[in-house]
């Protein structure tokens, strides 16, 4: 649910710009001068905020952006995407390559690469973790992304014990080759290798998952060095790294942060070197108080509000009901006035900037009537009960537009609405992954990879790991197979818009608002962060100045 700014993609020539640098506001009002000023430190430690993340700290293990974000540090992958141009990079990949019809992937490394405990990366690194991670009884929580892989049945059955520990599609050639036999025809299959839940692992990992969980050896920018839970994460420069994004500073340190407005503070103070979001309480002045160290940009990410769909609640509601719910949501005053303009309201279930994005594609839905808001909901058959919670996650600056969402469902239909807070974002993980969930919850979602399939069927297919809600519609499932059958990238991305007709039609979340990144650094940063598509600085790039 991660990868950047200002997506564009280019007719016939399949290019998205990836990265770009963010922009703030005037000079740096602050004693200490601009972000220009000084030089940079290559051994410089860089201190990023960052909440626990939900598990161990193993790839597959990771649906979530704050595990993913020290992931992304520790390991590389096969691909990536280049900034600027959105095009596939090869990273520990020298090539992967389809077969005529996309149904078999083989892939060729570079060789050299060594793990942080010099270990080789080869051929048989992928495919281990590959089939460790699909496993049903190694419990990883993004395993469904090997569904398409041929096997995936044979250890991850949907009932009983796996019957094989590997997936007959996965071949070792040699040290440096392997090929992906799919069940069928994906023309994107490469755009999703470069997820974190594709990357390598060493051979220790396998005799202790949970030693190595709490203390990863990747092959990445950065290696691991501790890990004070709720606290601290620490990662620093690996000095043999072979790829082409090594690091520009020293390390990073994560630091915990339990409200937004505490890391906002250690921001200003020059504690904390970026902050993930600035807190709503603040927005109205940030740029003010930062001058040129402000931030903001473009993100492709987008918030909804998703339906926990095993409740007795929604389990056989009428679309009615739903739609009336989102169309008592007042999207426009809100971003503008309660968000100060840090969001933009959504009208499609796609973030923009992605392949295959609608403007508009949500349709009558996500506009704002509270007067066919209130019939539908009477049409429908009413709420049960009359009365709505959405859960959210209390360390970041959520409770105030929720508030305003009830606020203005309450105002528009006569549907009490309340907010159900969880003290951190891996307690609220936790309640949607043990179906906890007592009504609706917020669910914000980034790019994985920059094709509309990401914000459909990862989101909304039956089996889909980010399904946590347990939506289902027969329809859409077919229709998302058909579009992952299609020859071409641009069959199967028109095949994706057919299903988001479905989705407008039956809600299975309603679309809130696409996100900006509103963020800040401190004067220790050398020059402007820059930013990918998923809204996380790009850490390798990031220059931290000589003290």
């Amino acid at each position: 649910m991660r990868g950047a700014k200002s997506a564009k993609w280019v007719a016939g020539a399949i290019v998205v710009a990836m990265a770009a640098t963010a922009c703030g506001g005037g000079n740096d009002s602050g004693a200490g001068g601009g972000i220009n000023d000084g030089k940079p430190d290559p051994k410089g430690i860089l201190v990023a905020q960052l909440s626990e993340p939900q598990h161990p700290l193993q790839p597959a293990n990771a649906k979530e952006s704050q595990g993913s974000r020290v992931l992304r540090t520790i390991f590389s992958g096969l691909v990536d995407y280049q900034p600027g141009t959105g095009k596939l990079e090869y990273i520990n990949a020298e090539s992967v390559t389809p077969n005529k019809d996309s149904s078999v992937w083989t892939v060729k490394l570079k060789p050299g690469w060594k793990f942080h405990n010099g270990e080789p990366v080869t051929a048989k690194s992928y495919v281990d973790s590959w089939n460790w991670s699909a496993n049903v009884e190694n419990g990883q929580t993004n395993s469904s992304w090997f569904q398409d892989i041929k096997g995936y049945e044979d250890v991850h059955p949907e009932k009983g014990k796996p019957t094989s520990e590997k997936m007959s599609g996965l071949k070792v050639v040699n040290d440096n080759e392997f090929t992906i036999s799919l069940k069928d025809s994906i023309s994107y299959f490469a755009y999703k290798l470069g997820y974190d839940v594709w990357a390598p692992l060493p051979s220790g990992f396998f005799k202790d998952p949970k030693g190595y969980g709490e203390k990863p050896v990747g092959n990445g920018p950065y290696k691991f060095v501790s890990w004070d839970h709720k606290k601290l994460i620490k990662v620093r420069k690996y000095d043999d790294y072979k790829g082409s994004n090594k690091a520009k500073n020293g390390g990073i340190d994560f630091k915990n942060y339990t409200t937004a407005e505490a890391a906002y503070s250690d921001l200003r103070s020059d504690q904390l070197d970026w902050i993930e979001q600035i807190p709503t309480t603040s927005l109205a002045n940030y740029k003010q108080d930062l001058g040129e160290r402000a931030i903001n940009t473009d993100q492709s990410s987008i918030q909804t509000l998703a339906f926990a769909f095993y409740t007795k609640q929604w389990k056989d509601i009428d679309p009615k009901v739903k739609q009336g719910l989102s169309m008592a949501i007042d999207r426009d005053t809100i971003t503008k006035k309660t968000l100060n303009g840090s969001r933009v309201p959504a009208t499609s279930f796609v973030a923009k900037d992605v392949l295959g994005y609608q403007d508009g594609a949500c349709g009558e839905a996500c506009t704002f009537d509270p007067k066919k808001a209130k019939a539908l909901i009477k049409e429908g058959g009413g709420v049960p009960t009359n009365k709505i919670s959405i859960q959210f996650n209390a360390d970041q600056p959520h409770k105030i537009w929720v508030d305003a969402v009830c606020n203005s469902i309450r105002n528009a239909t006569g549907v009490e609405c309340v907010g159900d807070s969880k003290p951190d974002f891996q307690s609220d993980l936790n309640a949607r992954d043990n179906k906890q969930v007592k009504s609706l919850y917020r669910s914000g979602w980034t790019l994985d990879y920059p094709v509309n399939s990401n914000f459909m069927r990862d989101l909304y297919g039956t089996t889909a790991a980010g399904n946590t809600g347990d939506y289902s519609n027969k329809k859409f499932d077919k229709l998302s197979s058909e579009a992952d059958k299609a020859a071409t990238l641009d069959e199967t991305v028109k095949k994706y818009q057919e299903a988001e007709k479905l989705l407008a039609a039956d809600l299975p979340a309603i679309p809130l608002w696409y996100y900006k990144v509103d963020s800040g650094q401190s004067k220790n940063v050398f020059g402007k962060i820059p930013f990918a598509q998923d809204g996380d600085p790009i850490f390798t790039d990031v220059q931290v100045k000589q003290k």
